[in-house]
C-alpha cells in the first residue's frame, strides 16, 4: 500500500434491518479520481459518509495509509468532505468561511486568513474575499466550498455529488476544473454520483454499486467498454443486452449495423427513431420480443432512412460481444 492509499476492508453499513453497504471491499489509489457510480438508494453516499466520519461503521475497517480510521472522528481521518448542498455559513464572508475549521483548531485570524486565500486563489476566487454567500452564484459557491474542505490539507477530498445544483453548461465546465485542480493537488478525489457522463469524463477509476454492492469497478474506459453484468451494461448506457443461446451479452449500440432484411439472418421491426445530431438511434424489436438500439451516423442513416414499422436486419462485429455474469 503507497503513503496515501485508501481501503474498505469487508465494510457493512446496517439501518436496523436494512443492510445499506454489505461487506464491500475495494483498494483506493493514492492520487487519483474515483467516482462511486450507482442509482439512489445503492449504498454510494452511505459509503462516503462512513469514509468521512458523518456515518457509524457497523461492521468491517476503512484504512488510511495504513492507519484505520474507522472509528475516529471526523478531524482527525486525514479526510474532508464537500457536500452536495454546499452548507455555507450564510452570515460569514467568504474568508471566513474557508477559514472556519481553523478557527476551531485555534489558530490565530491572521495566519487562517492568510491560508484561506491561498485556498481562495487556488479556486479563483480570491476576489470575492469580503462577500457573503448569498451574493455568489452557484458556481461560485461551489468553490468556496471545495476551498473550505481543501484547507484542511486532507489526503482524500469526498464529493457528495457536488455537481447537481447547477446547470448543465456550468456542471460541464465545473468537471473539467475539478479534474485540473485534483491533477494539481496531486490528492485522492473520492467523487459520488448518479451520471454516467460525469462519471466517465473525470474518472481514472470508476467503482459501480447497486444494492448495496460493488458490481464492478476499473479505469473509466474498462468499465464502458466491457461491462460484466447486465446492471453495468444497462446503467452505463450505450449498450444493449443480448440473449442468444450461448448466453447474455453486451454490445455497444454504435457496434451495430443496420443491413437489409434480405441478406441478414436477423430480421427487427423499427419501434423508434430518435434524432442526435451527428447520429440517429434506431430501436427495434427482434424476434423473441428482445429490443436493440442501434446507433448510426446520421449521413448514413439519411441516406436510406427508417420509420417505425419497417423491416431491417441487424448485424454485429462477435468480436464486439462481451459476456455478461
Amino acid at each position: 500500500m503507497e503513503q496515501n492509499d485508501l481501503e474498505l476492508v469487508s465494510l457493512t453499513k446496517r439501518y436496523g434491518s436494512t443492510v445499506a453497504v454489505n461487506a464491500i471491499n475495494h483498494h483506493f489509489a493514492s492520487g487519483s479520481y474515483v467516482c462511486l457510480l450507482g442509482p439512489s438508494g445503492c449504498g454510494k453516499s452511505s459509503t462516503l459518509r462512513m469514509i468521512a466520519g458523518h456515518e457509524t461503521v457497523s461492521d468491517g475497517s476503512i484504512v488510511l495509509a495504513g492507519r484505520d480510521i474507522s472509528y475516529l472522528p471526523p478531524a482527525q481521518r486525514g479526510t474532508a468532505m464537500m457536500f452536495q448542498s454546499y452548507a455555507l455559513f450564510p452570515h460569514l464572508s467568504v474568508k471566513d468561511n474557508v477559514a472556519f475549521s481553523l478557527k476551531m483548531k485555534g489558530v490565530d485570524q491572521t495566519e487562517r486568513h492568510k491560508t484561506a486565500l491561498e485556498m481562495l486563489e487556488l479556486v479563483d476566487m480570491i476576489q470575492y474575499a469580503d462577500r457573503l454567500p448569498a451574493q455568489l452564484s452557484g458556481g461560485q459557491q461551489q468553490r468556496v466550498a471545495l476551498a473550505r474542505a481543501l484547507i484542511t490539507r486532507p489526503q482524500v477530498l469526498l464529493l457528495d455529488e457536488p455537481l447537481s445544483a447547477l446547470d448543465p453548461f456550468l456542471r460541464i465546465r465545473m468537471r473539467g476544473e475539478l479534474k485540473k485542480l485534483q491533477r494539481e493537488l496531486g490528492i485522492s478525489f473520492l467523487h459520488v454520483t448518479h451520471g454516467q457522463d460525469e462519471a466517465l469524463a473525470l474518472a481514472d477509476e470508476i467503482v459501480v454499486m447497486n444494492n448495496a454492492v460493488i458490481e464492478q469497478a476499473g479505469p473509466a474506459r474498462d468499465v464502458f467498454n466491457a461491462p460484466r453484468t447486465e446492471f453495468v451494461a444497462r446503467f452505463m448506457g450505450g449498450h444493449n443486452v443480448i440473449a442468444l443461446p450461448r448466453g447474455h451479452f453486451a454490445v455497444r449500440s454504435d457496434a451495430i449495423t443496420i443491413t437489409d432484411p434480405a441478406a441478414s439472418e436477423t430480421q427487427a421491426a423499427v419501434m423508434h427513431v430518435e434524432y442526435q445530431g451527428t447520429h440517429v438511434a434506431v430501436t427495434a424489436r427482434m424476434t423473441g420480443d428482445q429490443e436493440v438500439t442501434a446507433l448510426v451516423p446520421e449521413s448514413t442513416f439519411f441516406d436510406k432512412p427508417r420509420s417505425p414499422g419497417d423491416q431491417i436486419g441487424l448485424s454485429w462485429d462477435a468480436t464486439q460481444l462481451h459476456a455478461l455474469a
